[in-house]
């Protein structure tokens, strides 16, 4: 089999996470319009990640967030977004790199894009990596649907009408 030079996986997946990027940017310019909300999955332990010290030992590997009802200062960069959250009723603030996603969903859209997992920091096994990834959520969690799963590939033609 040639190699491919193209790499024509890295494309989809840049593309991928630049529709991320944007539907994020357009909830930090207009916000959530109707009955939109995002859950956001990522690696706490890929570099450039900024989360505080108590949930990173609580979530050393992956985390999930709902931006629905309680965020404040949503700022989109080209390669990180950040935004203030409450945990508990204090307000942290986390800055999380577009590359550390592994998972975007859009229940209201019933729009997901799972991304490959980012390599294992330093000293750490594909065992400990496996494991399942914990979530967590604001103060108010959506009750209409659960958070979103970790390492869950779905098909685009789900969400297609028929």
């Amino acid at each position: 089999m040639a190699k491919d030079l193209l790499r024509y996986d890295k494309m989809i997946e840049s593309a991928m996470r630049g529709v991320v990027r944007q539907a994020i940017s357009e909830a930090a310019k207009h916000g959530l319009p109707g009955a939109h909300h995002f859950y956001i999955s990522f690696r706490t332990d890929h570099p450039g990640t900024t989360v505080p010290d108590y949930l990173k030992s609580r979530y050393p590997q992956e985390m999930t967030i709902v931006l629905q009802y309680q965020f404040w200062g949503l700022d989109v960069e080209e390669e990180s977004f950040s935004v203030t959250l409450s945990f508990n009723n204090v307000h942290e603030r986390l800055t999380v790199p577009f590359q550390a996603v592994t998972v975007f969903a859009d229940p209201a859209a019933k729009f997901t894009l799972p991304f490959q997992a980012a390599p294992a920091p330093a000293g750490q096994t594909p065992a400990a990596l496996a494991e399942t990834p914990k979530t967590d959520t604001q103060a108010q969690p959506p009750t209409e649907e659960p958070a979103a799963e970790g390492a869950k590939v779905v098909t685009l033609d789900a969400f297609r009408k028929k």
